[in-house]
């Protein structure tokens, strides 16, 4: 039986996290607001009983309903045994994967740095100085801590040769970067050598393969939540 996610159909946003993993290691799901709209997310999400998720993304497996990128990653590669079988370990990866839920909100943060209900537009002066900060002292620091966790299995993954939902995750991660800071990610190539064999080796994986060629695979756009402006790049 497959499961149900349900995620705002015209972005990659923390619904890529998602699929991506399910993709790359075969776990059968539908999206359901690519096949229904965005109006029938948001009917469905305001019709859940009891603790609703806050916020997309979500999925339903079987009747239970399971919020929270990170939270929904460890759920699936427990369910479906993914992880590295030792509780030590599998800990330390749902530590990474909250992580990088920190940083996706820090880049988050870099076009809407004053509120998020606000635009882009309202908040550029802000956003300015904050994508500053960010690329010189937020991203080196968070791709340090990263890259340090493929070295401690001798990568190329977060287990050495097995990959996991991390794996899926950090991947996802650098080709956001490279998409929302071109000059930047190009003028550091090199500076984090396992993260980059990482981006290189995730698209080997089968399922990752086919769905990186595929319609399902969203383009990553100014709605979303690694965005290009130019004015934020690197100068």
């Amino acid at each position: 039986m497959s499961i149900e996610l349900w995620y705002w159909p015209e972005i990659p946003g923390r619904g890529e996290f998602v699929r991506l993993f399910c993709e790359g290691f075969g776990i059968e799901y539908e999206d359901m607001a690519r096949e229904q709209g965005t109006d029938a997310l948001v009917e469905h999400m305001h019709a859940l009983e009891g603790i609703r998720p806050f916020a997309p993304p979500y999925i339903v497996d079987d009747g239970v309903v399971i919020g929270q990128t990170a939270h929904i990653l460890g759920y699936l590669s427990d369910k479906e045994g993914l992880g590295s079988g030792e509780p030590e370990i599998d800990l330390q990866l749902a530590q990474l994967q909250l992580d990088i839920s920190d940083f996706v909100e820090e880049v988050h943060s870099v076009h809407h740095p004053i509120a998020s209900e606000l635009y882009y537009a309202d908040q550029m002066e802000a956003a300015f100085e904050r994508a500053q900060h960010f690329r010189e002292q937020r991203i080196p620091k968070y791709l340090i801590h990263f890259d340090n966790a493929l070295a401690a299995h001798g990568g190329p993954f977060s287990l050495g040769q097995q990959p996991t939902h991390v794996d899926t995750s950090l991947f996802q991660i650098m080709e956001g970067l490279d998409y929302m800071f071109p000059r930047y990610m190009k003028g550091m190539q090199g500076t984090w050598a396992n993260l980059e064999g990482l981006q290189g080796a995730v698209p080997d994986i089968d399922g990752i393969t086919d769905y990186l060629a595929s319609e399902r695979r969203l383009e990553f756009n100014e709605n979303g939540i690694f965005r290009f402006y130019e004015e934020l790049d690197e100068q």
